[in-house]
């Protein structure tokens, strides 16, 4: 078993000219700390569904991850309506996965787990 990160608490990196997105078997490897996040099938992204009982929730759920990826200088694909909210995270600049993305997963979970 893997030992338990704390990506929750961990700092974004911001990225530079020489960061390259992470390889498939190191993603993998933080996927397993993120639970809740889904691997999208090209790699480059993580994403995370969630549901509610109407439009509210899913808008206040959107905007709870627009609020997390500002603090963290970075930033999330949003899509809601009635009963849904899919965040995707990704590294537009880089092309890929980096760090930051599961960080700010993580961060997110964290505060949506203490609703």
């Amino acid at each position: 078993m893997q030992p338990q990160l704390d990506l929750a608490n961990e700092t974004c990196p911001p990225c530079g000219a020489d960061t390259r997105p992470m390889d498939a078997q190191e993603a993998q490897q933080l996927m397993a700390h993120i639970p809740n996040w889904s691997m999208h099938e090209s790699g480059q992204k993580i994403h995370r569904r969630l549901t509610f009982k109407g439009f509210a929730k899913a808008a206040y759920c959107a905007n709870l991850s627009m609020y997390v990826s500002d603090l963290t200088f970075h930033h999330a694909d949003v899509q809601f309506g009635w009963g849904y909210c899919q965040i995707d995270y990704t590294s537009h600049d880089v092309g890929g996965l980096t760090r930051r993305d599961f960080i700010c997963a993580a961060k997110l979970d964290l505060l949506l787990d203490k609703e």
